[in-house]
C-alpha cells in the first residue's frame, strides 16, 4: 500500500488525549499527550503495521509538535519515536525536550 499525507488526516482528540492519524475514516495511527496550562507531554506514538513506512509516524510526531509551539506550551517527549524524529529534524528541536 502506498499514501500520502494529503490522504491522511491528523487531527487533535482531545477528549482521548490524542492526536489522530486517519486514511478514510479509519484510524490508522496516533499519538498520545498530557496536556496542561504551561505544558505538554507526548507519551507515545503509534501506528498500526499494515501502515508502517508510509510516513504517518512522522506526520503525527510534526504536528503534535508544532501543536504544543502553537499553544506556546513547554514541549517534553517522552515517546522514543518521536525523540528520534526530533533528532532527524533540527528545525523542531529548540521546540521540546
Amino acid at each position: 500500500m502506498s499514501t500520502s499525507e494529503a490522504e491522511v488526516t491528523v487531527a487533535d482528540a482531545p477528549g482521548a488525549q490524542r492526536f489522530e492519524a486517519r486514511i478514510e475514516g479509519e484510524l490508522v495511527g496516533f499519538t498520545s499527550y498530557v496536556r496542561d496550562d504551561d505544558q505538554v507531554i507526548y507519551q507515545h506514538t503509534v501506528v498500526g503495521p499494515a501502515y508502517e513506512g508510509l510516513g504517518i509516524g512522522g506526520l503525527l510526531a510534526r504536528t503534535a509538535v508544532e501543536d504544543g509551539r502553537r499553544r506556546g506550551l513547554k514541549v517534553t517527549v517522552t515517546c522514543p519515536f518521536i525523540k528520534a524524529w526530533l533528532t532527524r529534524h533540527p528545525e523542531y528541536q529548540d521546540d521540546a525536550e
